[in-house]
């Protein structure tokens, strides 16, 4: 995948995978700007059930805006018919990667989960539930 353009964002590096998609790091090339692509795993792109549930998921994150919410750029579906959710890239290290390394004082932890809350937070108060929190989604 690495070098492969998906309409105008050439991805650069794959950060993370899981069952609903993989997550790769873009280069949007209208905009020079780094990006994450969210695109559905190869196995589900020819579930139209599945489609539909990610259009869902690019449509309820969209309509939120908060610091601690990654923006949605953009949604959109190539030729050959992957399906891909264009979001804000964060630079930076997870949660998981924190807490493999044990980098996190008590301090810092509450802080980091009065943020991770006043995002979920805004989240659920627009009527969208996040259902894959984790460490290394954070």
């Amino acid at each position: 995948m690495i070098g492969t353009i998906f309409s105008h964002y050439r991805i650069v590096e794959e950060l993370g995978r899981g069952g609903m998609g993989i997550v790769y790091k873009a280069e949007d090339l209208n905009l020079e700007r780094l990006v994450a692509i969210k695109v559905l795993p190869p196995q589900v792109v020819a579930s139209e059930t599945e489609t539909a549930r990610f259009r869902r998921e690019a449509l309820a994150a969209a309509a939120l805006n908060h610091p601690n919410i990654a923006t949605v750029h953009d949604f959109g579906q190539t030729d050959d018919g992957q399906t891909f959710i264009v979001m804000e890239y964060v630079r930076g290290e997870t949660l998981s990667d924190r807490i493999e390394q044990s980098l996190l004082t008590s301090d810092e932890a509450v802080r980091l989960a009065i943020e991770i809350a006043r995002g979920l937070r805004a989240a659920h108060d627009a009527g969208v539930v996040h259902r894959d929190v984790k460490p290394s989604n954070i």
